[in-house]
């Protein structure tokens, strides 16, 4: 028999995100300053209340997956317009250039690793292995739902990206094999690696109370975001430009998704029904 005291693994696990991961050090995150901030704090308990606070997570990640692909469509018109004029990808092929001349086989053998480690196979593997210790550990369903929503959302516009724009790669002359065939733009490892370092940091960082560990947890995903996307310049995969692009909307879904988790905070702490 169970005894009614007990609290149920989900209780503990709503309990434990309640009472750990409202702060990042000093910092509140369900503290909303200004005005934007306060409506979408009052918008999400009032939906939290009909729908249940999970259920309200879920449609504002929903919303900022539209929210993302806008970003996606005016990042395809921005990058028109810097190519057409030569701006931001004239770097392009001086980038390539000069990053050929850091080849070896040690580095080459190294950015391999690093493309089949955060590629289509080793990205969902890595997500899979954050999420089952995450959910665990936490006894709460957030992180599945985080993790999956900010993978979700960096794989479309990863394909939205390039169907839109349909740029062709480097030449197969300066790229190190195997070669891939699809558009370049954006780079779909830079973005997803950004996305999910991100996540599975941000999820860490609300459970580290030293600054030590908060740094570090920091210093990893950034330096996981940047050398994914410094390797596929390196292997010739793609350009500067992709994986720019790659960098800053995987930065951006990123604070869409950690703001979506602090309005679902804020509307479990007002006493909104999970």
């Amino acid at each position: 028999m169970t005894d009614p005291l007990t609290p149920s693994p989900s209780e503990a696990g709503v309990a434990g995100e309640l009472r750990h991961d409202t702060t990042v050090g000093d910092r509140p995150l369900v503290a909303w300053t200004s005005r934007p901030g306060k409506s979408l704090a009052n918008g999400t308990e009032a939906a939290s209340q009909r729908i249940g606070a999970h259920g309200a997570l879920v449609a504002t990640l929903a919303v900022g997956v539209v929210v993302i692909f806008l970003l996606a469509f005016l990042a395809s018109r921005v990058y028109d317009a810097v190519t057409e004029r030569d701006g931001v990808a004239g770097f392009d092929r001086p980038v390539l250039q000069a990053v050929k001349g850091l080849r070896s086989p040690v580095a080459d053998a190294i950015a391999g690793g690093v493309a089949y480690g955060f590629g289509p196979i080793g990205m969902p593997i890595l997500a899979l292995v954050a999420i089952v210790i995450l959910a665990l550990r936490r006894r709460s369903w957030t992180p599945v739902i985080l993790v999956v929503a900010a993978g979700a959302g960096s794989l479309a516009m990863t394909i939205a990206g390039k169907d839109i724009i349909d740029r062709h790669r480097p030449l197969r002359i300066d790229a190190i094999p195997p070669f891939e065939s699809s558009p370049s733009f954006p780079s779909g490892h830079t973005l997803n690696a950004t996305v999910i370092a991100g996540v599975v940091a941000y999820l860490i960082l609300l459970r580290r109370r030293t600054v030590a560990g908060r740094t570090a947890t920091v210093v990893a995903a950034v330096v996981i975001a940047v050398v994914v996307g410094l390797t596929r310049i390196l292997l010739g995969a793609h350009w500067f430009t992709d994986v720019l692009a790659g960098w800053l909307l995987g930065a951006a879904w990123l604070a869409i998704v950690i703001t979506a988790h602090r309005l679902y905070l804020t509307a479990r702490v007002r006493g909104a029904p999970a």
